[in-house]
């Protein structure tokens, strides 16, 4: 499934600048403020580096944390320090200064990065069982800060579509419900605090989704009690107690050849 032939980190931040070049970031930025803070990019990763990432969803499959939230979410969880360990491509698109440049012109200011302690500086969501689902909700930031989220297709199929209704908290407009099936290499970049969205159930038959999330924050402190809460939420929802409440880890060797960067 993987790239049969090795490449360097070079390569992918090439990759990455070929895919922001075929857009005008500042048009791009319009877009994003006229549609509530949020904005979908179809075909933006290249395919190779599409290829490079299933292949690390498949090195990590033991390491997916099932969750159940009645009446809010079902499926499957890998954070960001499993992704780590097997030296995923993630930790080079999160890092890589093309790719930041560009979400900071769109959202129309400065971001950095999560603190290394977080499960959900980039992670896998997997929907792969039938009823996998998350329901109606906005990614309310602990952060003291604005917290965007970005998300990038890897797997998908037909029945779980991401629904959005755009201008929610907006009393001067008029709703509007959207949908989108996020294929593989398809980006979103949106505003949590802004975005009503959910993704909708899995069909009894109808294979798996799987996305790759980031996300990214104009203030990286959290008040203390508020990151108690956040890791509780992300050990029940999300990642399990050991990934929820542990230090960051560097990364061991391992993962594709394209995104890891081997000589």
């Amino acid at each position: 499934m993987g790239l049969t032939k090795p490449a360097t980190d070079g390569d992918l931040e090439s990759a990455l600048a070929e895919a922001v070049g075929r857009y005008d970031a500042e048009a791009l930025r319009q877009r994003f403020e006229d549609d509530d803070r949020f904005i979908v990019l179809d075909d933006f990763l290249p395919g190779r580096v599409v290829e490079a990432l299933v292949y690390d969803v498949e090195c990590t499959r033991d390491d997916i944390n099932r969750n159940y939230v009645p009446r809010q979410k079902k499926g499957g969880s890998v954070s960001r320090f499993a992704l780590d360990r097997i030296g995923s491509g993630a930790a080079g698109i999160y890092g890589s200064a093309v790719m930041r440049h560009f979400i900071e012109t769109i959202v129309g200011e400065s971001v950095e990065d999560c603190p290394v302690d977080d499960p959900h500086t980039y992670a896998l969501y997997h929907y792969s069982e039938p009823g996998d689902h998350i329901g109606w909700h906005f990614d309310t930031s602990f952060y003291r800060g604005r917290r965007y989220t970005l998300l990038l297709g890897l797997v998908s199929n037909e029945s779980c579509v991401l629904e959005c209704e755009l201008h929610k908290r907006d009393t001067r407009r008029v709703n509007e419900r959207r949908a989108y099936r996020l294929a593989p290499g398809s980006l979103a970049l949106f505003d949590g605090d802004r975005l009503w969205h959910r993704v909708t159930p899995l069909g009894e038959h109808d294979g798996e989704r799987v996305i790759l999330t980031m996300e990214m924050v104009t203030d990286p402190t959290m008040n203390p009690w508020r990151r108690l809460i956040s890791k509780v939420k992300d050990s029940v929802a999300y990642f399990g107690f050991r990934d929820s409440f542990r230090p960051g880890r560097r990364g061991e060797a391992g993962g594709s050849p394209l995104l890891r960067g081997d000589p």
